[in-house]
């Protein structure tokens, strides 16, 4: 046999990891390079240019390589939505740092976790935040250094390290560091939905590379395009579907810390906002704020993700704002998008669109789970599994987790749904939010689209509660329209009306607001625990 000197096993240029780079911090630096001059952000009255966002975040860099900083070291960092994120988290990815986002509403002992499962070298937190972060940074022997801090602050007696006095006094770096394309960039734990939450580990490639695909196939982002930046940024949505696609555009992003719904509508007429990115929960606020306001932004369109939208809010939201909802679906393990009803296209209400460029979904048979069977037949109801250039490198120290995750190649969602004959994704519900009534498969998710649909109903959550015998009973709780009357025995005969026997909720609770977890996603086990004693 003639030896072949370019078999991959022969050649280090073929077998090895090769020599390109890339960083997400480029996202920042190419767009402050191109457009120096662009508003990046809108904040508190104030506009800040890429070009000056650049240097901020060189400055902090500089900063944060004085303390030791350098390519593979952690940074945890909890910031709100405020110009100080894109700062530390653009100056970390820049120095070759993985950036680990911590969620807002952590307490002490939640944030200790993530510092020390994910083995942070340093954490970066907000003034207002530091009573749960420093205990936390604290107990976890990691130091720490503030944000949005008043001189003079201190803790315990001592002095807290500013990063703005730091940054001042810090030689700026010149440009990013260079990485490879499949090192880690973040570390995004979980919400914690079903259990203790885990890390996920993303690299610079997929996360990129969702960028690019979210900005050539699903979205009409232009450079002149104003987009609301109320999702929060620690999470993968709000991080990729606003900030790093916002950035790479070089659109303008309106930074609101926490959203409220008339303050939010506000601020888009104000900037003349063309692009809303949210979750379902904000979606029912801001059609109750149009209720009260007949100002209107100049959207072109608006995004949904983190949650199933009921197709009652879509059209209401459109009937308020003008703009058709483009509703997408993903995971924080898929960086975060899989499908999207890509904008230059007709939208199909109650699906999440069709399958991004380069990744595939299927259905897999959900109670084989050592293997992934693929159910071929179009329509057919099963588990959604994904695999493409999306996906996490893995759950950071829990190897056993990612390979029960991560099965045959395949990403085993934990959603369960079906794909038809032209590739149109529906998401039917969770895996484990299916309640088995009497024997019977109830889709809570299902059920919300109909209850979504009395005038008395903002918004809905549809949960099992242990029955001794039914084995489960349906319950629901909803949060009332604006100024109206939501009587809990009228919301059970309607439904009864219009739902199977099985589905119908027998038990109504109306509340003021509900749990949510980091992507305004409804903690429906929160519900179970409340109302299932």
């Amino acid at each position: 046999m003639t030896h072949r000197p370019d078999r991959a096993g022969d050649d280090p240029a073929i077998a090895g990891p090769g020599e390109g780079t890339l960083s997400i911090a480029a996202i920042l630096a190419e767009t402050a390079r191109r457009r120096p001059d662009a508003p990046a952000l809108h904040f508190m009255g104030h506009t800040i240019p890429y070009g000056a966002l650049w240097d901020q975040t060189r400055a902090y860099a500089g900063a944060l390589a004085a303390r030791g900083i350098g390519p593979g070291s952690r940074v945890a960092m909890i910031v709100p939505n405020v110009p100080d994120f894109p700062r530390v988290y653009y100056a970390a990815l820049a120095l070759g740092a993985v950036v680990i986002p911590v969620h807002l509403l952590f307490k002490t002992d939640e944030i200790a976790f993530v510092l020390e499962d994910a083995g942070a070298d340093l954490v970066v937190a907000a003034a207002p935040l530091l009573a749960e972060a420093a205990p936390a940074a604290a107990r976890a022997g990691v130091p720490l250094v503030t944000v949005l801090a008043p001189e003079g602050l201190e803790i315990g007696g001592a002095p807290v390290p500013r990063l703005e006095a730091e940054a001042a006094a810090a030689q700026p770096i010149e440009r990013h560091t260079a990485v490879h394309p499949l090192d880690a960039a973040t570390v995004l734990y979980t919400s914690g939905t079903t259990g203790t939450p885990k890390g996920a580990v993303g690299s610079h490639l997929a996360m990129i590379e969702q960028v690019h695909c979210s900005l050539i196939d699903s979205f009409d982002m232009r450079p002149d395009d104003v987009i609301y930046g109320g999702l929060p940024f620690f999470h993968s949505f709000g991080q990729m579907a606003v900030l790093n696609i916002g950035f790479r555009r070089g659109a303008a992003i309106i930074l609101l810390p926490k959203f409220d719904p008339d303050e939010a509508l506000a601020l888009l007429v104000a900037h003349k906002a063309t692009v809303f990115t949210a979750v379902p929960t904000n979606f029912a606020g801001m059609v109750e704020a149009a209720k009260r306001s007949p100002e209107r932004p100049p959207l072109r369109y608006a995004v949904s993700g983190g949650a199933a939208l009921p197709v009652a809010l879509l059209e209401a939201f459109e009937r308020s704002y003008g703009a058709a909802v483009h509703e997408g679906y993903g995971l924080t393990e898929t960086s975060p998008s899989c499908t999207f009803n890509v904008v230059s296209e007709p939208i199909r209400p109650g699906t999440v669109g069709t399958p991004m460029w380069g990744v595939d979904v299927a259905v897999a048979d959900p109670d084989i789970e050592d293997r992934t069977v693929l159910l071929g037949e179009p329509g057919v109801l099963g588990e959604i599994v994904v695999r493409g250039h999306n996906l996490m490198k893995g759950y950071l120290g829990r190897p056993d987790a990612t390979a029960a995750a991560v099965v045959d190649g395949w990403f085993r969602t934990g959603d369960l749904g079906t794909v038809d004959a032209d590739s149109v994704v529906t998401i039917v519900d969770r895996k484990k939010d299916m309640i088995i009534r009497n024997g019977y498969n109830v889709y809570p998710t299902e059920v919300e689209a109909v209850l979504a649909r009395h005038p008395a109903v903002s918004i809905a959550a549809v949960f099992g509660v242990p029955h001794e015998t039914h084995g489960q009973e349906v319950h629901a709780a909803v949060i009332p329209a604006e100024g109206a009357d939501a009587d809990p025995a009228e919301l059970v005969a309607y439904m009864k009306e219009r739902v199977a026997a099985f589905k119908y909720p027998r038990v109504v609770h109306v509340v003021e607001d509900l749990p949510l977890g980091p992507s305004g996603k409804i903690l429906k086990r929160d519900l179970v625990e409340v109302y299932g004693g």
